[in-house]
């Protein structure tokens, strides 16, 4: 029996009343002392700990183990939930805070293996990944413009946004139990497609600038000023504010993919490469009863009961693959495949509401 069907909305927290605020105004203002203060050096200093985003990192790597622990408890009956989230709390600890602690110990400059641009957009600004060693740069540059956008065909772009994204990892461990707020109407649907791919848009031009800039900058002072600005502006508005600030403080109100949903640069770039590849959810014709779990738990907002009512395979672009619509639907309707279309000769392409 799938757990949480009955008391999701039974807990304050969970349904937006008051405790929900106020979790959420204290996420808020954390993620604004960490982003625009330095009131959490001291507080790092006193633990050991060199500055307030190794802090950061720490209590961000706690919360996915804890949280990851807590979701296993709930769904850990389902095998692909099991192995999802094992992996994606083992990278966090290994690739994201371990090993760049390692390297800073060791007098080099620290690197997160497992963020890419456009997600970690200064790991294509001349300045900063040139510094690293050539097997870090060739491992970036591969890895975003090669290797991401074939693994994003082949298996959607859940292979990162739900097995390696430490964004997502903590949406699905520490925030789990808040993935059911999130917005399902057309209205949602229409500004999360403007507001992603602006940012998309954003991202790479920020990156075209920051890249002349080191071009031929020293002979433009003035683009070099208006790179700079760009660059500062970027970090400050998408980096940290959304990323960070409403990306997580929003979890209790509106669920725990804000960010990933309505503006990570690296989503767009693989829900994109996800529409035009095999990745796909289908589901049993006739066989839906129209519960509506599957949408309920929907972390991405996407009411997949229509889908399912109309017999028609789950492809939009912002489906990160968790699998939780599967794993709660109560009749086993929803099966997570890689497979590419086939359309027998004769047979009408249909096309319905629900896909436009």
């Amino acid at each position: 029996m799938q757990a949480g069907l009955l008391n999701t909305y039974r807990s304050p927290v969970q349904s937006r009343r008051s405790p929900a605020w106020l979790l959420s105004g204290i996420l808020l203002a954390f993620y604004l002392l960490l982003y625009f203060t330095d009131a959490l050096d001291p507080v790092a200093r006193g633990l050991g700990l060199s500055d307030k985003w190794m802090l950061y990192g720490l209590l961000y790597t706690v919360a996915m183990i804890a949280g990851g622990a807590f979701f296993l408890r709930r769904h850990g009956n389902s095998r692909y939930q099991r192995i999802r989230t094992l992996v994606v709390v083992g990278v966090q600890i290994v690739f994201a805070f371990t090993l760049p602690i390692v390297m800073r110990v060791l007098g080099r400059q620290e690197y997160y293996f497992s963020y890419f641009w456009p997600l970690k957009i200064e790991y294509l600004y001349p300045s900063v990944i040139l510094q690293q060693p050539f097997l870090i740069v060739l491992y970036s540059f591969l890895g975003s413009l090669v290797a991401f956008p074939l693994l994003g065909y082949f298996f959607g772009k859940r292979f990162y946004c739900s097995w390696i994204c430490g964004c997502g990892g903590l949406a699905n461990t520490a925030g789990d139990s808040f993935r059911h707020l999130s917005d399902k109407s057309p209205k949602a649907w229409r500004f999360e497609k403007v507001s992603i791919y602006s940012v998309l848009v954003v991202a790479v031009l920020s990156t075209v600038v920051v890249a002349l800039n080191w071009a031929i900058g020293k002979d433009h002072p003035s683009f070099s000023a208006f790179a700079f600005d760009v660059q500062k502006w970027y970090g400050f508005v998408v980096g940290a504010f959304f990323a960070g600030v409403l990306g997580v403080g929003l979890y209790p109100l509106m669920g725990t993919r804000v960010w990933c949903r309505f503006a990570c640069p690296m989503a767009a770039i693989l829900g994109l490469v996800q529409k035009f590849g095999r990745f796909r959810i289908t589901a049993k014709p006739d066989m839906c009863i129209a519960c509506g779990n599957c949408s309920t738990y929907c972390e991405m907002g996407i009411d997949v009961r229509a889908y399912a009512m109309a017999n028609l395979d789950v492809k939009r672009a912002a489906c990160v693959g968790c699998g939780m619509c599967a794993h709660m639907c109560p009749r086993g309707v929803l099966k997570l495949e890689n497979k590419p279309v086939r359309f027998r000769a004769g047979e009408p392409i249909r096309v319905y509401a629900v896909d436009l």
